[in-house]
């Protein structure tokens, strides 16, 4: 059986990077849930949103869950893969969610200028805190474990691995 750990939370709480090191950390393979879903439908995210709607996409990222469950590895998930509680249950029913939680101030400044996530170009700053405010209870409710995620990538790694040993 292999070992998943799927982590999820808002736009720029450093998934991915932390996803890199614990995938390292741990030897196992690392997969960004976005770039597998771009590589799937040969388009970028604002691209799959702009033709094919929002639902579309959510759609690819369930497909994603349960596909990148099977493989196992350290997964980065979007920042909405965990609010569809199927989502939750399929992650949850292959390995490990944890959820990083990072203030919203922090999130807001990594994200501000990245062209690549349209739910930021369609949003200002206070309407981003509001999705933020709303996904938060879904984050926890759909996670096994959530991990402070102030600090380094390393060390919020490292909180992780305790967390799942």
């Amino acid at each position: 059986m292999s070992v998943t750990v799927y982590l999820c939370g808002f736009m720029g709480c450093g998934k991915s990077t932390v996803g890199e090191i614990l995938s390292r950390r741990l030897r196992l393979p690392f997969t960004d849930m976005d770039s597998f879903i771009t590589e799937r439908e040969k388009m970028p995210i604002p691209q799959i949103f702009a033709e094919k709607g929002e639902e579309y996409f959510r759609e690819r990222e369930t497909e994603a869950v349960r596909l990148l469950g099977e493989r196992g590895g350290v997964i980065a998930c979007g920042g909405g893969a965990m609010l569809r509680s199927q989502n939750g249950d399929i992650a949850a029913g292959y390995g490990t969610v944890v959820y990083i939680d990072v203030p919203f101030d922090v999130c807001y400044e990594r994200i501000k200028d990245d062209d690549n996530r349209p739910i930021v170009k369609a949003n200002t700053r206070e309407s981003l805190e509001e999705i933020y405010n709303s996904r938060k209870p879904l984050y926890t409710a759909h996670s096994g474990i959530c991990t402070n995620g102030c600090g380094t990538p390393e060390e919020i790694a490292d909180r992780i691995i305790s967390a799942i040993s």
